[in-house]
């Protein structure tokens, strides 16, 4: 004991229930634990029973070896928490033997393991009954999150600094329990920036009469990101990828170049958006603008007569439509007329898995299209492009690969607040509500309510959330029929609504000011969205002509998923989507991929096939492919069969192509080959 006490740095007493916990350290690590019992005598306290803890069991030692162990440390500690009886028994006892001590405000929980942890304003965790160390208190929140669900590394690493930061462990487990405490759900703000452009003058653009007097009646400057894309050539019939936030003004851009075209009898405007919900938004948008100025007309898929009863007009000078609408009417030989102008927004959708490849086969098809009627035609010189992005990863080589001039533009013009609050599935409608009543009860500078777009994975949730809304709220989907869909957003833009519910139909840029949105999912159907889909997104929240700033809110469930493929757990992907970088935009072809646009570019272009193939933004095995469509007999030298012809027309893949084939000369009934084709695929 004398060579231990001679190393003994710190002295540590800690009152329990037997006397005193002794606690001998040496550069912060312990190097023995003991037990002293004191006895009252004539001259005082003094040692009683010095009992040397060796694991679970205890060795009497003589009560002098404490004294000598406390005559060669440096330092003498008492906790705090000590009764003031046990801490005036101790000094007295000490005293007596000419040696010091100080009380000081120690961690509990440490001293009932046998380890000395002095804590401080700077280092002491509050919880709600008593201050303890960072260690301990970073237990106790591991403990909490066992009971909730295992965090992966990012969440639980999110909620230790939140615990270091603020000091309070009540509040870090509240967060657990869906309290919203905005200072500690903030993850981060993006700050409002404004870039210095020069802004071009409506009275100087010299466009054709109809379309300037109708800009010189809204405003007298375009915006910056419309400036930059008649500084860099729109106006004189240039290409342009225009990549630039949510509300920037980046469609008046192709609007305003394929308005002016078709006045100045240079052919009519397509305007091609991914969904028929923002279809018909644009095409109510265009008639209600532009309605004096040309016919508007919208195609959205095989059919010439909407769901509202209007009929599709090919002659029209203005036509809006999806992708698929437009494709479909090149796969099965439809003449477009002369086309001026193709604005394609949402051109971020080539890189996703399902549509991607079609886009990019479609813009082939289309410019082939041009091409073709040019050469037949000499009074036609083409078409301008203008393709408008919001989340662009790799703007320079997508431009370069479209071969249009880069409009890019980094301008946010409110700052958006990004929250991370965690919930189970059944608590975060609660925390919906709450955060809906409270934005939909504030008032912008400018006037206007604050109102919510809730985005979740699947039509049913979006009725469940809406129907939990104390608030005026309504679910939107696609599976809504044409004219709920407009009821719903007429009633959000009289601000009639204080939310809306979603699937993915308002991502792609329906036009909602929406102040505030929350993800109740991070998902879309069984799949993570990916950072450039949640940028997407998060972008709704925020409209310089309607609110002060954004807010968005993301509730993530711990350890939760949405179907037994998915890899990764909710609180992972919240930490990865928020962090992310923005991915590129590349288009990805399969042999499925490949076989149907092959397919598709030998039923409108037949021999050019390969030069259609060649010029897309994908890498697509055109030799390969070929090969497939003649094995499958889809096609027929370079001309489609007829199989192939109802194929892509239908917008089949191969293994849906042979699954209804097989079904048909099995006599299957058609109830049957739908059911097959849905569950295809699916696990069992």
């Amino acid at each position: 004991m004398s060579k231990q006490a001679q190393q003994v740095e710190t002295l540590f007493c800690h009152e329990t229930d037997r006397g005193y916990r002794v606690v001998a350290q040496q550069g912060g690590k312990r190097l023995f634990q003991a037990i002293l019992e004191l006895k009252e005598t004539s001259a005082g306290p003094r040692p009683g029973r010095f009992l040397l803890k060796d694991g679970s069991s205890e060795k009497p030692r003589s009560p002098d070896e404490f004294i000598e162990l406390a005559r060669g440390a440096n330092r003498i500690r008492i906790s705090q928490q000590t009764s003031p009886e046990g801490r005036a028994e101790l000094k007295e006892m000490l005293s007596g033997y000419q040696l010091d001590v100080t009380a000081v405000r120690t961690c509990r929980l440490c001293a009932n393991k046998g380890e000395y942890s002095p804590i401080s304003s700077e280092t002491a965790i509050n919880t709600g009954e008593e201050y303890i160390c960072p260690d301990c208190a970073t237990e106790e929140l591991e403990r909490e999150l066992s009971f909730r669900g295992n965090l992966t590394g990012s969440a639980q690493d999110r909620l230790e600094d939140l615990l270091l930061e603020v000091q309070d462990l009540q509040r870090i487990t509240n967060l657990l329990k869906g309290r919203l405490d905005p200072d500690l759900t903030k993850f981060d703000e993006i700050s409002a920036n404004v870039e210095d452009v020069e802004l071009q003058q409506v009275d100087s653009l010299n466009l054709h009469p109809g379309v300037q007097n109708l800009l010189e009646s809204r405003f007298d400057t375009l915006l910056p990101v419309q400036s930059l894309a008649v500084q860099n050539g729109l106006l004189d019939g240039d290409d342009q990828l225009v990549v630039s936030a949510t509300a920037t003004g980046k469609t008046l851009v192709g609007e305003m170049t394929g308005l002016d075209r078709v006045l100045n009898g240079q052919g009519k405007m397509l305007f091609l958006v991914p969904l028929v919900a923002l279809a018909n938004q644009k095409h109510e948008d265009f008639k209600d603008e532009y309605g004096d100025l040309a016919n508007v007309t919208i195609r959205v898929g095989a059919s010439r007569v909407r769901d509202d009863g209007n009929r599709f007009d090919p002659n029209a000078d203005i036509i809006v439509g999806t992708y698929e609408g437009i494709d479909h009417a090149l796969r099965t030989g439809r003449d477009l007329g002369d086309i001026g102008t193709v604005v394609i927004d949402e051109v971020h959708t080539l890189q996703e898995q399902e549509r991607g490849h079609r886009l990019d086969g479609l813009i082939s098809r289309l410019k082939y299209y041009c091409e073709e009627r040019a050469k037949r035609k000499q009074n036609y010189g083409g078409a301008q492009w203008v393709y408008l992005s919001a989340t662009v990863g790799n703007p320079r080589d997508l431009a370069q690969a479209l071969e249009a001039n880069l409009v890019e533009f980094e301008e946010r013009p409110v700052a958006l607040e990004r929250h991370v609050t965690f919930a189970s599935g059944q608590e975060k409608p609660n925390i919906e509500n709450k955060l809906v009543k409270r934005e939909f009860d504030r008032e912008s500078s400018k006037g206007y309510r604050g109102q919510t777009i809730i985005f979740t994975n699947s039509r049913r949730r979006c009725h469940e959330i809406s129907r939990k809304l104390e608030y005026n709220a309504a679910p939107y989907h696609a599976g809504l029929d044409y004219g709920r869909r407009k009821k719903v957003e007429r009633m959000f833009a009289e601000q009639e609504l204080s939310a809306v519910v979603t699937t993915a139909a308002l991502a792609a840029g329906v036009d909602f000011p929406a102040s505030q949105v929350i993800f109740d999912s991070l998902a879309m159907g069984i799949e993570w969205l990916t950072v450039q889909e949640f940028h997407q997104m998060l972008g709704r929240a925020g409209r310089p002509d309607y609110h002060d700033r954004g807010k968005v809110y993301v509730l993530v469930e711990p350890d939760g998923s949405y179907h037994n493929s998915m890899e990764m757990s909710e609180d992972e992907v919240a930490f990865k989507l928020l962090k992310g970088e923005m991915e590129d935009v590349r288009t990805l072809y399969d042999e499925s991929a490949a076989i149907e646009e092959t397919l598709a570019n030998v039923t409108v272009g037949g021999k050019a096939a390969k030069r259609l193939n060649n010029r897309m933004i994908g890498d697509v095995p055109t030799k390969h492919a070929i090969g497939k469509l003649l094995e499958y007999e889809f096609i027929d030298g370079f001309s489609p069969t007829h199989l192939g012809r109802v194929i892509t027309s239908h917008f089949l893949a191969p293994d849906e192509a042979f699954r209804i084939v097989d079904g048909i000369r099995k006599d299957k009934h058609p109830f049957d080959i739908v059911a097959d084709l849905e569950l295809f695929g699916e696990d069992e």
